[in-house]
């Protein structure tokens, strides 16, 4: 980690023990730093399969991403239903173009706890001229149990020919 992360989590450490500051500051967006919650959810992320439309992840639950009833928060299932959906549409032969989220679904059908071992299979499902849709599963790595699963609509900006 070089100096300048260093600095970028200290003063997030310095915000969050700062109770005074919290009333002086109106969004607590404007106090994180750049890639603040990338960082904290993708860390740990390992990639173990990229083939044609498909991308297949895995990673230990870390305690950090467990919501208060002590089960996988939603909020972090959510952000790798974004991140995986993404990384499968270029593995699907299709450009890397940051495009815009359109929608993300997410339905759980059971808990997850941490340090479980899971499998985040994301696998296109339709590219078209300007929108993407992708499909990511959750499963426990232990029995194969899908315990979450996504559906991701992305708008792909058109480049122009002219």
């Amino acid at each position: 980690m070089g100096k300048t992360d260093e600095r970028e989590l200290e003063s997030v450490k310095r915000y969050l023990e700062n109770k005074e500051e919290e009333e002086e500051a109106s969004t607590v967006n404007n106090k994180l730093p750049r890639g603040f919650l990338e960082h904290l959810i993708l860390r740990g992320l390992r990639l173990h399969l990229i083939q044609p439309g498909r991308v297949l992840f895995s990673m230990n639950i870390p305690p950090r991403l467990l919501n208060s009833a002590n089960y996988f928060h939603i909020g972090a299932i959510i952000t790798l239903v974004d991140v995986a959906g993404a990384a499968a549409i270029p593995a699907a032969g299709f450009p890397w173009l940051s495009g815009v989220s359109l929608e993300i679904n997410v339905s759980c059908f059971h808990a997850a706890y941490a340090h479980e071992e899971i499998e985040i299979d994301a696998r296109v499902l339709r590219v078209g001229k300007t929108i993407a849709a992708v499909s990511v599963e959750f499963r426990k790595k232990k029995t194969g149990q899908i315990f979450a699963q996504g559906r991701h609509t992305k708008y792909l900006p058109h480049t122009s020919k002219l």
